[in-house]
């Protein structure tokens, strides 16, 4: 129950267990083409380019950036914890003037500082930022935003690591132009791979670089080629991954969209409602708390390291520490996937309750 990964199905963990055949066998290009459609409407999108990245979420992160930013252009990056900082990091990295917009971790980067930034500067490449901030639990506006960079040049960003296949991500809807998330929280996958989209406006962004880019590993230019009709050969796909993520994404679409994202809300509930009853505060602003990322403040009276030990040592429960300026002060609840139960709720609690009171 930490911030992922998350527990997986034993139907992903018997897909992990196929017996491997080559990356371009026949069979395994029509696996590639049932995951890309079934990517599409757990994105909700239409984006011909619905891949997943081979690697983990933060290859997810690098590969939308390193293949739309170029060195001397400007990012709008909204800022608000770990990753937001790691968005911007890769931007310098890449030589871009980063344009930070900033808010205090825990709380969401306000919509309108985000396009005031948009309006000052007209000629960014991308504005980014995390949907779902996975070191705070703040859960990010993405609607205004993107019909803001609809309005311009700008490619919109978002980091959907923590949120896809846990909340509402409407790609198509919310204009956003490049997206990427990881396998390993919502998906209920191992962490492995990277599901990314982009828009046809981001393609021709790509189409019309300047220089190449910078990485050979994850240029889209050329992993296209492999994903696309000419299945040209790039890098050794992972074949058990592809085939865990197939079912994963089975899975997911079978349970139903909107019934996995009201669950993950029902549980989350549940959850507020039995920690704060044991004088749990939470940390993330009121209005905008992730319901698959809970991050929360012990009593005082709560030893935070020796309580969360015993929970792994003596229950078998898993919680993440505060990263950053956060480190020691809160824990991180994941309820992603196959973690989001209510059995695992209860079971948390009552070990909680008699820690508590022992």
């Amino acid at each position: 129950m930490g911030p992922g990964p998350s527990n997986i199905n034993a139907r992903v963990a018997r897909a992990l267990s196929a017996p491997l055949i080559g990356h371009l066998d026949p069979y395994f290009l029509e696996v590639m083409d049932e995951v890309v459609q079934m990517l599409r409407l757990v994105f909700q999108t239409k984006n011909r380019l619905t891949i997943p990245i081979s690697g983990t979420g933060s290859a997810g992160m690098e590969a939308a950036f390193v293949n739309f930013i170029e060195p001397g252009d400007k990012a709008i990056i909204g800022i608000n914890g770990l990753f937001g900082q790691r968005m911007a990091d890769i931007c310098q990295r890449l030589g871009a003037k980063v344009i930070a917009v900033e808010a205090d971790w825990g709380r969401i980067v306000e919509p309108g500082s985000l396009t005031r930034a948009l309006k000052a500067h007209a000629d960014a490449r991308v504005l980014a930022v995390v949907h779902a901030e996975t070191s705070t639990g703040a859960w990010q506006p993405l609607a205004e935003l993107g019909e803001a960079c609809a309005r311009s040049e700008t490619l919109f960003l978002v980091d959907a690591v923590t949120s896809l296949a846990g909340c509402l991500v409407k790609v198509d809807e919310w204009r956003i132009d490049i997206c990427y998330s990881g396998t390993q929280k919502c998906l209920s996958v191992p962490p492995g791979l990277a599901p990314l989209t982009v828009s046809d406006k981001a393609v021709q962004v790509l189409a019309g670089r300047k220089s190449k880019v910078s990485s050979w590993y994850l240029d889209l230019g050329l992993i296209m080629k492999y994903w696309g009709k000419e299945r040209v050969y790039h890098h050794t796909g992972p074949v058990s991954m592809i085939y865990a993520l197939y079912e994963g994404l089975r899975l997911v679409l079978e349970e139903g969209l909107e019934e996995r994202f009201a669950r993950h809300r029902w549980v989350a509930e549940l959850l507020e409602e039995r920690l704060n009853s044991l004088g749990f505060v939470y940390y993330a602003q009121p209005g905008y708390r992730l319901p698959m990322l809970n991050a929360v403040k012990p009593p005082k009276n709560l030893d935070i390291h020796h309580t969360r030990k015993r929970l792994l040592s003596q229950y078998n429960v898993e919680l993440g520490g505060g990263l950053g300026p956060l480190k020691d002060k809160i824990w991180r609840i994941g309820l992603m996937g196959e973690s989001a139960t209510k059995e695992n709720v209860d079971y948390l609690a009552a070990a909680l309750a008699e820690i508590m009171n022992g």
